[in-house]
């Protein structure tokens, strides 16, 4: 019951996705961040396998850390997207990824972008988008509530809107999610918002015990 969703604001994206490592009908943690890091400049959110996951965001991230220290300079977000597609479409007819992911991004001479790339090498230049059984919920407030001009404020609480959505929708959903922005002054963690763990409030964690 994966969910990763992100957003394009006015000089920044926003991805976010929920943390939970699930198999079968087991919980294995609440705190696995499927939001990557890819260099100063890109976050990759990521559904899908958790083997494929892992391991194709890892590969993706090693080769732009490859490219830059070869040509000291990093992938633009568009050549970085091109590339992550281009590995995915060679895999597909070989030994497919199970991945699906979101990819943001900030560079000076274009700004913040978003890219949807699929499990089937899709890819789309987006302004909001999202992956996963959360996404029923999730792309519907999309279109109600964003505009391009959002502030860092703004986005969040819609992020926040989605969070609230799919834990009150979706029948076996994710409670612990993670949310990352990408602008000038870099990628980072935003913050999390916790219903179960060490991290979670205790009245949180005292209505879900309830």
């Amino acid at each position: 019951m994966e969910c990763v969703l992100g957003v394009v604001g006015r000089d920044f994206a926003v991805v976010a996705a929920d943390t939970s490592a699930v198999q079968s009908i087991l919980v294995h943690k609440t705190d696995e961040d499927k939001v990557m890091v890819l260099d100063s400049h890109k976050l990759m959110g990521a559904s899908g396998e958790p083997g494929d996951r892992v391991q194709f965001t890892e590969f993706i991230q090693k080769n732009l850390h490859l490219y830059q220290f070869r040509n000291t300079i990093p992938l633009s977000t568009a050549a970085a997207a091109n590339f992550t597609r281009g590995e995915l479409a060679t895999a597909l007819r070989k030994n497919p990824y199970m991945v699906n992911i979101i990819l943001g991004g900030y560079d000076k001479d274009v700004g913040a972008s978003l890219y949807y790339i699929d499990y089937i090498a899709t890819l789309h230049k987006i302004d909001k988008g999202a992956f996963g059984y959360g996404s029923y919920f999730c792309l519907s407030l999309m279109d109600k509530l964003y505009h391009p001009d959002m502030t860092v404020e703004e986005a969040v609480d819609l992020v926040d809107k989605c969070i609230k959505e799919i834990r009150l929708r979706l029948v076996v959903a994710p409670q612990n999610f993670v949310i990352k922005i990408v602008d000038k002054d870099g990628a980072r963690e935003y913050a999390r918002r916790e219903l179960v763990g060490h991290n979670a409030p205790v009245e949180a964690a005292t209505t879900v015990a309830a």
